[in-house]
């Protein structure tokens, strides 16, 4: 396929979507393998799992509390649910707030390995027993496909999207998709980077060179918070603070450093791939103060994250 006709979707205007040239770089996404790798020295390296927890036991207990409308069976979907850790957090909070209620759980998640890691995890804790687990290993857009084609009917009381609007086509599409399977009271929480953290201000100047094939990667909470002001669609917002060691970035050859610029630039091999001239810009800017801070003989990237509560439509 020739780069030059590859053409991806981002946030151009409040509503709608403008395609662009795409980035002939090879996306992280295409090597799983590489993807998960990465992913798991980002976690390492950042506090994301922490802050999220920090909102999950501080924040989110008073937002489940009015789901459900005394009902004694919920309807929960996670998408993009990826091992389970952060999902299973969300649903001892809400087993917290409605105790008696049970639980059937769609997880939604197109990796093997994540969801094979979410049944392990869920086969250790057997206090669990109260939920029904359904695991559809496919994308949010074959979710959605699936859905429609058994013309199903059934509402969810609590839908999360964490950190997965990245990977989809039309992030708006797919949130008024989601958003349409709420039920009375229900409630989508999405969770993304925040448009001030060091990923917004790496994509603004480097959306183009970095942001890959058919796949939407470099979306922020501000652009979806446009896309939701345009439908005049209202939302609670919050930002999570959060940071990541990139030191390793800066040193030639790094192994570590090299799977985080993978992960902080979505591009596969990025050190080896990009041309001379994008690997500098991106490292000068990486140290820059609007995506990093010095701490002692570290830097420190600023890894801010975003969450948006949604209801359901009027």
């Amino acid at each position: 396929m020739n780069p030059n006709k590859i053409h991806r979707f981002i946030f151009y205007s409040p509503d709608r979507f403008e395609p662009i040239m795409a980035s002939p770089l090879m996306s992280l996404v295409h090597d799983d393998d590489r993807y998960q790798k990465s992913f798991q020295l980002f976690l390492e390296r950042s506090s994301e799992h922490q802050c999220m927890k920090d909102f999950i036991h501080n924040k989110l207990p008073h937002i489940l509390a009015s789901i459900g409308d005394g009902k004694s069976h919920l309807n929960v979907i996670g998408v993009g649910s990826g091992a389970g850790e952060i999902d299973l957090e969300m649903l001892s909070e809400l087993h917290k707030r409605h105790p008696e209620v049970t639980v059937d759980n769609e997880v939604v998640e197109p990796s093997s390995q994540q969801l094979h890691n979410y049944k392990v995890l869920v086969s250790q804790k057997p206090e669990l027993n109260y939920i029904k687990f359904t695991w559809n290993k496919m994308t949010a857009s074959e979710f959605e496909e699936n859905w429609k084609q058994k013309k199903m009917t059934k509402k969810a009381d609590f839908i999360h999207m964490i950190q997965m609007l990245y990977y989809v086509k039309d992030p708006g599409a797919t949130i008024s998709f989601f958003q349409s399977l709420l039920d009375k009271n229900g409630k989508l929480i999405i969770i993304l980077v925040s448009e001030k953290s060091g990923f917004g201000t790496l994509w603004r100047k480097y959306r183009n060179q970095l942001c890959n094939t058919e796949i939407s990667q470099c979306v922020t909470t501000g652009d979806i918070k446009r896309f939701l002001d345009s439908k005049g669609v209202s939302y609670q917002s919050f930002v999570l603070p959060s940071h990541m060691d990139i030191t390793e970035c800066f040193t030639e050859g790094d192994e570590k450093g090299e799977l985080l610029l993978d992960f902080l630039t979505e591009v596969l091999d990025f050190s080896k791939t990009a041309s001379p001239e994008l690997k500098a810009g991106v490292l000068e800017l990486l140290r820059h103060p609007d995506c990093s801070s010095r701490s002692e003989d570290r830097v420190v990237f600023n890894n801010n994250l975003g969450v948006l509560v949604i209801d359901k439509p009027i």
